[in-house]
């Protein structure tokens, strides 16, 4: 497990080092500003050393001397102070340039994942992984830079003053520096998992309030809310548990370094002590050797915390690269047509489909759509009617078998092309944040004011919409704002109209509408498909009576195919569903 974890810590690490490269000036500009701080730093024991040997006693005080060594020392202090103004900003700049180009990354990623990757992690999880993963990053970089370089320095830069002065003191705080180096080890060790699952369930937790905030009506519809509570306190307590442990092993870092610098500063103390008083070194060299023994042992402290921050950020780091990581959708092939304006023949010949490996769904399935065609697809929840419209629009890609559109294979066509050629009304809406005009030209931004109105006329929004408070200028979020859901749907609906592309698909696109309305839709629906292919998806059965043809899908299999009338007098599968729907017990 050991070897795994170590493993797993090296590859993010090298992964992180090539974004730092990016900024190797900084970064240079950084490590030399941190030899020069640490090098005046280190020269001050002297200068102090110095000062403490001019007082010689009762009357015998070298004030000129005194003097000259305060004036240097104030000199050093205020470079030193500059030196570490600039070296900071050189550390903020390659942290937040490095946690931009992540972030920046990690969107362009989403922008290409496949729609496998969103379905299959909850978009809290993702955003966790951007958003709370990358600032525990950056948390952890930033002090990795402002305290790692400083502290190496320090310590190699302190044994060389402290050489200088006396060879044997030196001798015996190395000697006792290995106990330092070892806390830090077996402690750094020890949290990486846990800081790593304490990532991740905090990626859960956020996930979980993201949805039960964002499903709150459904949540006290259904009175969900004591087993939500309980959900939430089990994920809380899992993050508890795991934040706990991180956080103990982190926490003994400091007091177990501090144990040890205390037996090096005690070391120093007693030995150089004893060397004084042998005549090897002077009281005011005792005084540089016990500053230098204070500064040597700080830096243990700094990069033992800093060790330990690195697992958290190593952890989150680790989580954002996955993501970085994965598999794009599978680009458009080099020489793949432009589809312009289909002709509506759509077919399917043994198509096999299943979203993950275990759990087959379409098989064998062969369809054959002729141009203008009104197909309706019906069948029990689960049966494969929402993948077969995720098919036609190749938001996945069928496992094996052949989708044809205008006579060329689907994989031969630009995604662009292809779903332009497409006209969606879905049961689950979707907006974005702009002006009710902005959402209905989605699909046709060069559409005039006439257009608009005339469609949305055509889908019944033209008098809801005029009674907006600015009309179709009124501006609203992506969850509608105060619109309801029937007025969600009619602006869908109007985009569609808008844009009259040669295919459409309709997936209970008149479920959120009353039925009055529903009846004027209908209508305009059936104005709007003639002469165009079109896929409705509809569980209710009243929806699809005119439809060319039906296909009633049960397991990912077509059992039936024909129109109302020739399904009913069959008394199969479709018959037990209609009775089931109209005809009174």
């Amino acid at each position: 497990m050991k070897k795994i974890v170590s493993g797993q810590q090296k590859a993010t690490l090298v992964k992180v080092l090539r974004y730092i490269r990016r900024y190797w000036l900084y970064l240079g500009i950084s490590v030399f500003l941190a030899a020069v701080t640490v090098a005046l730093t280190l020269y001050l024991p002297i200068l102090t050393g110095r000062a403490v040997d001019l007082i010689l006693g009762a009357g015998r005080v070298d004030f000129d001397g005194i003097f000259r060594i305060l004036r240097d020392m104030s000199v050093i202090i205020l470079f030193t102070a500059a030196a570490q103004w600039i070296m900071n900003a050189c550390n903020n700049k390659i942290t937040y340039n490095v946690i931009r180009d992540i972030r920046r990354e990690a969107f362009e990623k989403i922008e290409r994942l496949p729609l496998k990757y969103i379905d299959a992690h909850s978009y809290g999880e993702v955003v966790s992984r951007v958003i709370a993963d990358v600032d525990q990053f950056a948390d952890g970089l930033l002090m990795g830079f402002t305290q790692f370089f400083t502290g190496i320095v320090t310590i190699f830069g302190t044994l060389v003053f402290m050489l200088t002065i006396s060879v044997r003191i030196t001798v015996a705080v190395v000697v006792i520096t290995p106990v330092s180096l070892f806390v830090a080890a077996f402690i750094a060790r020890r949290t990486f998992d846990m800081f790593r699952l304490q990532s991740e369930t905090r990626g859960e937790q956020t996930a979980f309030i993201e949805e039960m905030i964002g499903n709150q009506k459904v949540v006290q519809a259904f009175s969900h809310e004591k087993e939500a509570q309980e959900q939430f306190d089990e994920i809380n307590g899992r993050l508890q548990k795991y934040s706990l442990r991180a956080i103990f092993f982190s926490s003994i870092t400091n007091p177990a370094t501090r144990f040890v610098n205390s037996l090096v500063y005690a070391t120093v103390g007693v030995v150089g002590a004893f060397t004084a008083i042998a005549g090897g070194i002077t009281v005011g060299q005792l005084s540089s050797l016990l500053s230098y023994a204070n500064q040597y042992t700080k830096p243990f402290n700094e990069i033992s915390g800093v060790i330990t921050e690195l697992q958290n950020a190593l952890a989150c780091a680790g989580r954002v690269l996955e993501l970085i990581e994965e598999d794009a959708e599978v680009p458009d092939a080099p020489d793949a047509k432009v589809l312009g304006e289909a002709d509506g023949k759509v077919e399917l010949e043994h198509v096999f489909f299943s979203y993950t490996g275990e759990q087959k769904l379409i098989e064998d399935f062969n369809l054959s759509v002729r141009p203008g065609q009104r197909v309706a697809i019906v069948g029990p929840t689960g049966c494969g009617k929402t993948t077969l419209i995720n098919l036609l629009m190749r938001f996945y890609d069928a496992d094996r078998g052949i989708i044809r559109v205008s006579g060329i294979p689907m994989r031969d066509i630009t995604r662009k092309s292809l779903r332009s050629n497409y006209g969606m009304v879905l049961q689950e809406t979707w907006l974005r944040s702009g002006t009710i005009r902005d959402n209905i030209t989605m699909g046709k931004p060069d559409a005039t004011d006439e257009q608009v109105i005339a469609a949305a006329k055509a889908s019944h929004a033209h008098s809801f919409i005029r009674r907006l408070p600015e009309g179709y200028d009124t501006v609203i979020t992506e969850d509608g704002g105060s619109l309801s859901q029937g007025q969600k749907q009619l602006l869908c609906i109007t985009r569609v109209m808008l844009c009259l592309p040669p295919m459409l698909i309709l997936d209970e696109a008149t479920s959120s509408i009353d039925t009055r309305t529903e009846i004027r839709i209908q209508k305009a629906f059936a104005k709007m498909m003639d002469g165009r292919t079109s896929f409705i998806v509809a569980h209710r059965l009243s929806t699809i009576r005119e439809a060319d043809i039906i296909l009633v899908m049960k397991d990912g299999h077509i059992i039936e195919q024909g129109n109302h009338g020739e399904l009913l007098a069959k008394g199969g599968f479709y018959a037990e569903l209609y009775n089931s729907q109209f005809v009174q017990a």
